[in-house]
């Protein structure tokens, strides 16, 4: 979206217009959604997030504070924020949830296996990253943001974005080495 409409959009949020507010969801939702998903995932935990952080959002402009200028940003920051806060409260309680996902029909058990165990070794040397690094691993590939948008919500310089990224890869290519799947 333009910066002239983005900024429009942040105008009309602070005087609490109805469609204004309707419009940034439905704008805005899926991205938050996949942003969240990316981060936890989990498609339920993500559900639940997302909507936590339009709540937010609501609350917020009721304070009268929220977004100036970049509603996106605002929103993807607040939800790297929420997913932090998620994350330490899982840490602190860890629960082990049950897999609802049947294998697809076309698919054979073991292709379906390997499919799933990359999937678990993945997270697994996701969640071994830092707590920045999971948020910018999530804004450029979960997102598909530029570097320079990532840096803008991060509030890190392009510089300091890539590196971060270089060593979040690292990390996930160096863990997912040392599975005991493999």
């Amino acid at each position: 979206m333009p910066i002239r409409e983005e900024q429009q959009f942040a105008g009309e949020l602070r005087n609490l217009e109805a469609q204004a507010l309707a419009g940034v969801y439905d704008h805005y939702s899926v991205a938050v959604y996949k942003y969240v998903r990316y981060r936890l995932g989990d498609d339920r935990m993500a559900e639940d997030v997302a909507s936590e952080v339009f709540l937010s959002l609501l609350e917020s402009l009721q304070r009268g504070s929220g977004p100036r200028t970049n509603v996106k940003g605002w929103l993807l920051a607040t939800a790297g924020h929420i997913v932090t806060d998620h994350l330490r409260r899982a840490y602190r309680r860890p629960t082990e949830s049950l897999d609802d996902e049947h294998p697809d029909a076309g698919r054979s058990l073991d292709d379906e296996f390997d499919r799933r165990q990359r999937s678990r070794d993945f997270q697994r040397a996701y969640q071994q990253l830092t707590h920045e690094q999971q948020h910018v691993v999530a804004l450029r590939f979960g997102e598909g943001l530029s570097l320079e948008e990532t840096a803008a919500i991060t509030g890190k310089n392009v510089n300091a974005v890539k590196a971060l990224q270089f060593r979040a890869l690292q990390a996930i290519q160096r863990n997912i080495g040392e599975s005991p799947h493999e």
